[in-house]
């Protein structure tokens, strides 16, 4: 009776990490929001734009697989506040840094706490799932994503108007982040403690029933999904700002609103996959979230501002659905492995992103913004390989 209690949905510990996701993001986003703000202050090109975003993102991405595994083998409460916290100390230079370099170690410090929370949270929302873990995936998900496209409108009220230094407030309010972990940090000290009292057998987690080759090939085909959603996804988190600006001559402050759109098109679109994935099958749902918003892409180059706004909804909505059903989908494939595969996707997701960065600023430096959306609305095509993955099944150890 003791573990079927424990392997039930834990609905408040799913919110509460919701809620940490939403809160990091949030201060995570705040780094691209004001790229319009660090470009004046500091004379930046694209292509340093790019590099910020890149050294953030490798920062935010190369660590979180080697995190991902310490967390399987050593798992502790302490993790979520020492992410949060670096975080924290990242924020707060970033608001005087003066200098590219100083901008530089200050998203270092901001990535390196995303790299650490991320695998985390994600590995404790599978624990808190009870066995509905695109559900509890997207509740954890949708959190992170309220709370990206909430720092840019954020950035449009208080960064933006009133200075680089405002980001020192942000900073303030994640110490404050801290204490709101604590019925996490209480849950899962207590869960370690029950998990010690199991008998080996008992903590075996499932394991799949498809060969090593066709796991492999899986994850390949996964790779290439998630290679396409986040290079278009960078195409619009860094540069959309810039894209409207320069084509439709909107302000600053109306550029970051316009954003503020799209990403709560991605948070509503996240929420919305899970579940439907519970449901119909993971497959289906990353065969519709990727494909289905290409013709949105292929038309987004050639159309006036109004609907510029219309289509990146919908493309945030449709393509957003998918990370949720990729995730769980992998899981599936090494259940024993959860924090692992968490951390290697959300560090794909980060480092794929970080590195497209770099090389779309580049490209908009060379051949202008408007040639980089033309060039990534064929992304999604790519979603077409969806097609060769099959259905995970799984069962329990003997």
């Amino acid at each position: 009776m003791e573990q079927s209690a424990k392997s039930k949905l834990q609905i408040g510990i799913l919110l509460s990490l919701s809620l940490a996701h939403f809160l990091n993001d949030t201060f995570q986003s705040i780094i691209s929001a004001v790229y319009p703000v660090l470009k004046d202050n500091l004379l930046l090109s694209f292509t340093q734009i790019g590099l910020i975003t890149l050294v953030y993102q490798i920062c935010a991405s190369v660590f979180q697989p080697v995190f991902g595994i310490l967390f399987d083998k050593k798992p502790s409460p302490w993790y979520l506040i020492i992410g949060t916290t670096s975080t924290c100390i990242g924020l707060f230079f970033l608001a005087y840094a003066n200098t590219l370099f100083l901008v530089l170690i200050s998203v270092a410090f901001v990535g390196l706490g995303s790299s650490i929370l991320h695998p985390e949270a994600s590995r404790l929302t599978h624990l808190a799932s009870g066995g509905k873990h695109g559900l509890a995936q997207s509740i954890f998900q949708v959190g992170g994503n309220f709370g990206s496209s909430l720092g840019p409108l954020l950035a449009a009220l208080i960064i933006t108007p009133y200075g680089q230094h405002f980001i020192v407030y942000f900073a303030i309010a994640g110490f404050i982040a801290i204490i709101l972990k604590y019925p996490i940090f209480t849950w899962y000290n207590k869960r370690i403690k029950w998990l010690k009292t199991m008998p080996k057998y008992q903590k075996s987690p499932q394991e799949s029933l498809l060969p090593r080759k066709t796991i492999i090939i899986s994850l390949g085909i996964l790779l290439i999904l998630i290679f396409s959603k986040y290079v278009y996804m960078a195409s619009l988190t860094n540069f959309y700002t810039f894209y409207l600006i320069e084509k439709f001559e909107v302000t600053k402050q109306n550029s970051q609103i316009f954003l503020f759109v799209f990403l709560f098109a991605v948070a509503l679109g996240t929420f919305i996959g899970g579940p439907v994935g519970d449901r119909i099958g993971r497959k289906y749902v990353i065969w519709a979230s990727i494909l289905g918003c290409a013709p949105f892409t292929l038309l987004l180059p050639y159309v006036n501002l109004v609907w510029t706004c219309i289509l990146t909804f919908f493309i945030g909505f449709i393509l957003s659905s998918a990370f949720s059903a990729i995730l769980v989908y992998a899981q599936e494939l090494l259940p024993s492995k959860v924090g692992l595969i968490s951390g290697l996707f959300f560090g794909l997701a980060f480092g794929i992103a970080g590195i497209a960065a770099a090389v779309l600023g580049n490209l908009a430096d060379s051949h202008g913004i408007e040639y980089v959306y033309k060039i990534c609305a064929y992304l999604p095509l790519l979603g077409i390989v969806t097609i060769f993955l099959p259905n995970v099944r799984l069962h329990k150890k003997e």
